[in-house]
């Protein structure tokens, strides 16, 4: 039989937990800008701007500094990089971030390997020095953190080992973090390539995190202060089906209430290459489901909340207040959606309807 041997103390149970639950406020959801410096040079590719590091300050510090999002945005993914980058007037990026009301995360991961023996499958790297980094960046202003693990669907996969491996190396990093004051957020994505149906998905979804919760109790994580980011349940992406958010919405909330226990705070999807309206779509139909939901259901998107901003941005500084005000709209329709009160305008945005789908998307 399991001894407990606690390792978080009563006020460091609170802290976390007061984390988690700020970062997942009613209305509020999550800015994901920590592309690596690779995946930022495919965005700037797409808009022909330069890949330098000046250039993604200044593009990070547009979205950091445009009005009106403290409503919208409860916390900011920073990559490495970022952490240490000011503005124009020297303020560390952090610190702007805080005093904005948004609580600062870290990506910790080092990206996906293979996993021998498996169809092509994945597990990710980065434990290793992990509980040294936690230490430095939780010095540094971040309260929380990212790890994304990836499964993807075939006739052969997910395979056990996968779910069993990426489950128990989330657990760890989870485990890790909160030693540190830092909420992990457990991403286990399933990836949407493939040609599967929805109800494959949601059979997939709700093994997969059934997994990864009991990893969870196993290595003794508190829940109360870590985060969920998953994907929503949609079917693949070359199987030509295209499900409503009603039905989308359903088989998601589904596979949540049998695997994800109430007392995770907040369940922050991630938009895996869904366009903007899509995205938004989707997560507002989550929250007008007519099934129960102890949890907060709200956004952690990158490419769909930034697509129209980069695209009005296009590397020139001259149209930052463009960009800012594209970001603006996007980050205020997800905050409804958020709430279940968004009412779509049709497809307003420079990039609002086109697909952000990339095949085998690494970060």
């Amino acid at each position: 039989m399991p001894h407990a041997y606690p390792f978080l103390s009563t006020e460091q149970k609170k802290e976390l937990s007061d984390i988690a639950q700020k970062i997942v406020a009613p209305g509020k959801g999550i800015l994901a800008a920590d592309e690596s410096t690779g995946s930022v040079a495919k965005r700037f590719q797409s808009i022909n701007a330069d890949n330098t590091e000046e250039n993604r300050r200044l593009y990070r510090q547009l979205l950091f500094t445009a009005d009106d999002i403290e409503p919208c945005i409860g916390g900011v993914i920073f990559f490495h990089e970022t952490l240490y980058q000011k503005t124009d007037d020297g303020k560390p990026f952090p610190e702007l971030v805080k005093e904005r009301g948004m609580v600062v995360g870290i990506k910790v991961d080092k990206g996906v390997v293979p996993l021998a023996g498996t169809n092509g499958e994945t597990t990710t790297q980065g434990l290793d020095g992990l509980y040294e980094r936690c230490a430095q960046y939780k010095k540094d202003g971040a309260d929380f953190a990212k790890w994304r693990c990836v499964l993807k669907i075939t006739d052969t996969t997910p395979s056990e080992l996968a779910i069993m491996e990426n489950a128990n190396v989330l657990a760890r990093y989870a485990s890790i973090c909160q030693m540190h004051g830092i909420v992990p957020i457990v991403e286990p994505e399933i990836l949407p390539d493939g040609d599967h149906n929805l109800a494959r998905c949601q059979y997939i979804t709700e093994k997969v995190l059934a997994a990864v919760y009991k990893a969870l109790s196993d290595h003794h994580v508190y829940l109360e202060g870590t985060l969920l980011k998953p994907n929503m349940v949609t079917a693949g992406h070359s199987s030509g089906q295209k499900n409503a958010p009603q039905e989308i919405a359903m088989a998601t909330v589904t596979a949540l209430r049998r695997t994800v226990p109430p007392a995770v705070p907040g369940v922050t999807f991630l938009s895996g290459g869904q366009s903007e309206e899509e995205a938004t779509l989707n997560l507002n139909a989550m929250n007008q489901c007519p099934l129960g939901r102890p949890w907060a259901l709200t956004f952690s998107y990158g490419r769909a909340l930034q697509a129209s901003a980069l695209k009005a941005w296009s590397g020139k500084p001259e149209n930052s207040k463009a960009a800012q005000q594209e970001f603006i709209k996007r980050a205020q329709n997800n905050s409804q959606a958020a709430l279940g009160k968004y009412v779509s305008k049709g497809d307003t945005g420079a990039a609002a309807g086109e697909s952000l789908y990339v095949a085998n998307h690494a970060y």
